[in-house]
C-alpha cells in the first residue's frame, strides 16, 4: 500500500472491513470470493488487504479522501465507510488526514436512486477530486 502516490481518492460504496463483511447484508455470499473471515482465511491473507486494519497510525499525512455511500444499499453495508471515516478521524487527530463523508440517504448500491441523484453523486465526486487535485497540484 502505497498512499503517497496519490493525490486524492474517492471510495464509493466501498467494502472496507474484511473482518466482519460476513455479516452485514449480502456479505456472507461473497465468502466463496473473498474468503471465511471466521476461518483460517483471517490470518492467512483476508488480514493483509483489508483497509479497515490497515491504516498505518504513524502516518503523518493520507491523501485527502471521500467516501461516499448510501443509507439504502442492499448489499455492501453503509456501516463499512461510517467505520472507516470514524477511525480515520479518531486515529488522525493532529494529522493531515484530511477525510470527507457523504450519504445518500436514497439510492441503492450504486448510490443513488435516480439521474438527478446520480449526476449529484459524480458531480460531488468530481468536484472534490478536481478541488483536491488542483489545490494540491504542487506538492505532487
Amino acid at each position: 500500500m502505497a498512499p503517497e502516490l496519490f493525490g486524492a481518492i474517492h471510495c464509493a460504496v466501498p467494502l472496507l472491513d474484511m473482518k466482519r463483511f460476513n455479516t452485514l447484508l449480502a456479505g456472507a455470499s461473497w465468502m466463496a470470493e473473498y474468503g471465511n473471515p471466521d476461518t483460517d482465511d483471517w490470518d492467512n491473507f483476508l488480514h493483509k488487504y483489508s483497509p479497515y486494519h490497515n491504516i498505518d497510525i504513524n502516518r503523518e499525512s493520507y491523501p485527502p479522501i471521500l467516501f461516499t455511500t448510501s443509507t439504502k444499499d442492499d448489499r455492501v453495508h453503509p456501516a463499512h465507510a461510517r467505520k472507516m471515516v470514524k477511525k480515520l478521524w479518531d486515529l488522525g487527530e493532529g494529522k493531515e488526514w484530511p477525510v470527507y463523508y457523504y450519504e445518500n440517504i436514497e439510492g441503492g448500491h450504486g448510490g443513488a436512486a435516480d439521474a438527478k441523484q446520480s449526476a449529484f453523486m459524480t458531480s460531488l465526486a468530481h468536484d472534490f477530486m478536481f478541488d483536491t487535485l488542483t489545490k494540491n497540484a504542487e506538492k505532487m
